[in-house]
């Protein structure tokens, strides 16, 4: 069995572009480390993510999954189901948050709010109540999530809390896919307004709002470690979390381990 690496700061991590069930045990593996930590993604294919109590799917998403068009995996995190790989994802792990989840969602935003607001379109909370596991996360705009001027879902958000410590997920929404899209959820794409900048420039956009807005521990603990790389020991623990997460074409929906605290 892989021995565990020294102990350090887990910081700011490096951008990374990786299959479904390797971003979720990352995360994951982050999440157990104790540590404040801030990640930004991209995912290598199409990439449905279920919110972690989400048990019954539709049939299509299975086949869809069989034939190849889509990866289907589980998030730790609660919410809705997400399409993945035409935007970006964060993950926050925050050691010591607020005890409400309303306080701690709104600190947790400020960042992509400053983003956005500097990009001349500023994000509100929603306003709908949440609904658990519902199917399309980007269907509704609770207050978990991020809405444009005109009302359109930008950014959904979700978490776990685990043994006092938070992992927030969230997926920034750049050019959803309109026939995937409709095929996955039966309805139109969100119509969102363009953005004024490449995605490799908003990307540095939201990188500098974070380390300006993110909620103090993880500001400074991103600030001291730019960019931390991913050590070889660090990917052997990881790789042994990635049943936890991953959801074959027979869709064996057995929960990961009974670890988690509350989600939503």
């Amino acid at each position: 069995m892989a021995s565990a690496p020294p102990p350090r700061g887990a910081g700011l991590r490096r951008t990374t572009r990786l299959g479904g069930v390797w971003q979720m045990a990352c995360d994951d593996w982050l999440l157990e480390q104790g540590l404040p930590a801030f990640r930004l993604y991209r995912w290598c294919r199409p990439t449905l993510s279920l919110g972690f109590h989400q048990r019954r799917l539709p049939h299509h998403w299975l086949e869809l999954a069989r034939s190849g068009v889509i990866e289907l995996v589980r998030r730790p995190s609660g919410g809705g189901a997400v399409l993945h790989g035409f935007g970006l994802t964060y993950a926050l792990i925050w050691p010591a948050p607020p005890a409400g989840r309303a306080e701690a969602y709104r600190q947790a935003c400020q960042w992509l709010q400053l983003a956005f607001a500097e990009l001349g379109q500023p994000l509100r909370f929603g306003e709908a109540p949440a609904a658990l596991g519902a199917a399309n996360c980007f269907a509704s705009s609770t207050a978990a999530d991020l809405v444009d001027a005109a009302g359109h879902k930008r950014v959904g958000s979700a978490q776990l809390w685990r043994r006092g410590q938070l992992l927030q997920h969230g997926e920034i929404l750049l050019n959803p896919p309109p026939q995937l899209w409709h095929d996955l959820f039966g309805g139109a794409a969100p119509e969102l307004a363009p953005l004024p900048l490449t995605e490799t420039a908003l990307e540095a956009q939201l990188l500098a709002a974070a380390l300006q807005a993110l909620p103090e521990p993880l500001r400074l603990a991103c600030s001291s470690q730019r960019f931390e790389p991913w050590r070889a020991a660090e990917l052997a623990l990881i790789a042994a979390r990635l049943a936890r997460y991953r959801l074959g074409a027979e869709a064996c929906l057995a929960s990961p381990e009974a670890i988690m605290e509350r989600t939503t």
